[in-house]
């Protein structure tokens, strides 16, 4: 017996694929809207952790700036203090430079020398003078150079001769001169220091 299918199965065929066609397209859909969402939440997520990031590196950065212009101000303070403190320290030495210069300049010039003028511009001074002779000045500025602790690099600028004329109308022959001197700080002071603080540790 022969049995002839009379439906239409190619319809029915064709009805299947479509609805498997539009169900995977469904699905694909589905899926793809799926990714989409995990990607813009995943992007969502890292952008506002980038943003922490950069929020917290801008507060750091700030803090830092904070810090530096503290320290910048703490070392102007410190110069300042220096300043004052160096400013202090060259009054209290420029209030006793005159006293040793001029025991200085008393101690070293030879008889027969005549100190007429002193002028002190900073650390160096002027001195004009009258000599008997030209190796009393010469002795004048070895005594400066060699045997004096405030006194260095003396450097006779000029002497000539000069006739002066005394109480009883003689006329004697003589030297006037100047010469430019420079002040130094003592050395003494130091070593004196230095050797009083072992004498103290022994008794």
């Amino acid at each position: 017996m022969i049995l002839i299918n009379l439906l239409p199965h190619r319809e029915e065929k064709r009805k299947q694929r479509k609805q498997a066609f539009f169900a995977g397209a469904g699905l694909a859909f589905l899926i793809g809207v799926g990714l989409v969402l995990a990607s813009y939440l995943l992007l969502g997520h890292l952008t506002d952790a980038q943003r922490g990031r950069n929020q917290y590196l801008s507060n750091e950065i700030q803090r830092l700036e904070t810090q530096i212009k503290d320290i910048a101000n703490l070392r102007a303070e410190i110069e300042a203090l220096k300043s004052r403190q160096k400013a202090v320290e060259d009054l209290q030495t420029d209030r006793n430079t005159p006293v040793h210069l001029l025991n200085e300049l008393a101690r070293h010039t030879p008889e027969g020398v005549y100190l007429t003028a002193i002028r002190q511009a900073g650390a160096v001074v002027s001195v004009n003078g009258i000599a008997q002779t030209q190796e009393r000045v010469s002795e004048f500025l070895r005594n400066a150079s060699r045997n004096s602790e405030w006194l260095e690099r003396p450097e006779l600028v000029e002497i000539k001769v000069a006739n002066l004329t005394a109480g009883n109308r003689d006329q004697k022959r003589l030297f006037e001169f100047s010469a430019k001197v420079s002040i130094k700080a003592p050395q003494a002071e130091a070593p004196a220091a230095a050797s009083s603080a072992p004498a103290t540790k022994r008794s």
